[in-house]
C-alpha cells in the first residue's frame, strides 16, 4: 500500500537536514549563505527572512540555477511550515546540491520567535501585468523589479541618446527619471530624437519627454531641468540620484560630471556618438577607472567634432542608448556583468563591436584622491572646465 501524505513528508525528513530559525539568523549576513524562499508571491507579501529570494515551489528546478550556479553553496529553504521546504530541500539534493537544508518551523515559527521580518514592496494588480514577463527571469523577478520601482535616475540630455534611454527605462518601470536639457525640439531633431514628434517642434526638450514618458507609463515621476548643467547647479542637481545616465556632447560638462559624481560615488553610464560609431562605458567611482582615467586631457577641437558638424546615422543612437539603458538596469538590478572597466566600441557600417580594457591611472588628478577632496570647498566648487577644454583645444 502506497504511503500517505504524512508518512511521506516524514520520510523525506529522515533524508534532509533540518535547521532553526536561531541558526538561520545568524547565518543569513553571510555571503556564502542563499536563503530561498519558496512560498508563493501573495504568501511572501505578508513579509519574508530578510535577504531571502523568492523561487515559488513550482518554479523551483527551473529557476534556481540562475541564483545558486555553485552546487557546493550553502541553501536554506524556508516556507511557511516546513512542509514545502523539506520537499524543496529533497529536490535539489537530487539535483546534485550538496548543502541544504530546510527552515524548522518555516516563516510562522521564525515570526513567532520574533525575529526581523521584510515586507516587500506591495505592487498593484497593474503593476504586476505591466512588468510580468520581467518576473519570469531568475535575475529579476519581483526583488529586482522592486529594486527598479525604486530607482532614481537622471538623464543627461533628451536628445538623440537620451530618447531610447527614456523610453525604455520608463517602459521597464524606473521609479523616478530626470531629465536634464536646455534645449528646446527642432525639426532637425526628429531624424533620431524618436522621444520627440513634429506637433511638440519649439516645445522644450525636458517638457516633450515628460509627455512621452506619461503616455507610456504614467507611474514614472518625471522631474524636469530645463538648463545647462554648470558648476553652480551639479551637486544640487545630481546629489539625489542613484546612476547618472550621460548623452551630453560636450567635454567641459564630461569632465565637471567626472569630478561630482567622483565626489558624491555616484555611477555614470556614458556614451558618445558621431556618424556611424559609438561607445559606451561605465565609470563606476573607486570601483573602477574614472572619465579622467580614460581622457586625461580633452583631445583639440579639430579631433572632437559634434553630430551637427559631421551628422549622424538617424538609428545609431537607437543603438547605443539601448545599450546604456541596459547597463543602468544592470546595475540597479545587481544583475550580470557590467561595464565598468571596459569600452565598448560599436561601428555600424561592419556591424562589429570591439571591447577594450580600461584600467584606474593610480595618478589620476581625480579619482586617486578621497572624494571629500577632489572639489575646492564643501560645497563643491570645481575648477573652470570651459577654460580648460579651451586651452587643450
Amino acid at each position: 500500500m502506497a504511503p500517505s501524505g504524512a508518512e511521506y513528508i516524514r520520510h523525506v525528513k529522515t533524508q534532509i537536514t533540518e535547521i532553526d530559525p536561531k541558526e538561520v539568523d545568524e547565518l543569513r549576513h553571510d555571503p556564502r549563505v542563499t536563503i530561498v524562499d519558496v512560498r508563493e508571491s501573495d504568501e511572501v507579501a505578508q513579509g519574508k527572512i530578510p535577504g531571502a529570494v523568492t523561487i515559488p515551489r513550482g518554479f523551483l528546478e527551473s529557476r534556481i540555477d540562475g541564483f545558486v550556479p555553485d552546487r557546493d553553496q550553502k541553501v536554506i529553504i524556508n516556507c511557511a511550515s516546513g512542509v514545502r521546504s523539506a520537499l524543496a530541500a529533497k529536490t535539489l539534493q537530487d539535483l546534485g546540491f550538496n548543502d541544504v537544508a530546510s527552515v524548522t518551523g518555516g516563516f510562522t515559527l521564525w515570526k513567532d520567535r520574533g525575529y526581523e521580518v521584510e515586507t516587500p514592496k506591495t505592487l498593484t494588480a497593474e503593476q504586476r501585468e505591466r512588468y510580468s514577463r520581467h518576473f519570469l527571469l531568475n535575475e529579476i523577478g519581483i526583488e529586482g523589479q522592486t529594486k527598479l520601482l525604486d530607482a532614481k535616475v537622471l538623464l543627461l540630455g533628451a536628445g538623440g541618446l537620451g530618447s531610447p534611454i527614456a523610453l525604455y527605462l520608463a517602459a521597464a518601470g524606473i521609479g523616478t527619471l530626470g531629465l536634464v536639457d536646455d534645449d528646446v525640439v527642432d525639426l532637425s531633431n526628429l531624424q533620431r530624437q524618436v522621444i520627440h514628434t513634429t506637433d511638440r517642434i519649439g516645445t522644450p526638450k525636458v517638457e516633450s519627454a515628460a509627455q512621452a514618458i506619461h503616455e507610456l507609463n504614467p507611474g514614472v515621476e518625471v522631474k524636469q531641468y530645463q538648463t545647462r548643467l554648470d558648476a553652480s547647479n551639479i551637486m544640487e542637481i545630481i546629489s539625489e540620484y542613484d546612476v547618472i545616465v550621460d548623452g551630453v556632447d560636450n567635454f567641459p560638462t564630461r569632465y565637471l560630471l567626472n569630478d561630482a559624481t567622483v565626489r558624491l560615488k555616484i555611477p555614470v553610464v556614458s556614451a558618445s556618438i558621431l556618424g556611424f560609431d559609438g561607445q559606451i562605458s561605465i565609470f563606476a567611482p573607486y570601483d573602477g577607472p574614472c572619465y579622467r582615467c580614460l581622457y586625461p586631457v580633452p583631445p583639440p577641437a579639430e579631433l572632437a567634432p559634434s553630430c551637427g558638424a559631421n551628422g549622424v546615422l538617424g538609428v545609431l543612437p537607437g543603438t547605443v542608448g539601448l545599450l546604456q539603458a541596459t547597463e543602468v538596469i544592470k546595475l540597479i538590478a545587481g544583475i550580470g556583468e557590467p561595464l565598468i572597466g571596459r569600452l565598448l566600441l560599436y561601428e555600424a557600417l561592419s556591424a562589429t563591436f570591439t571591447q577594450l580594457k580600461v584600467r584606474r591611472d593610480p595618478e589620476c588628478p581625480i579619482c586617486s584622491r578621497p572624494p571629500e577632496s577632489i572639489s575646492d570647498d564643501e560645497m563643491g566648487v570645481f575648477p573652470d572646465y570651459e577654460a580648460f577644454c579651451a586651452a587643450a583645444g
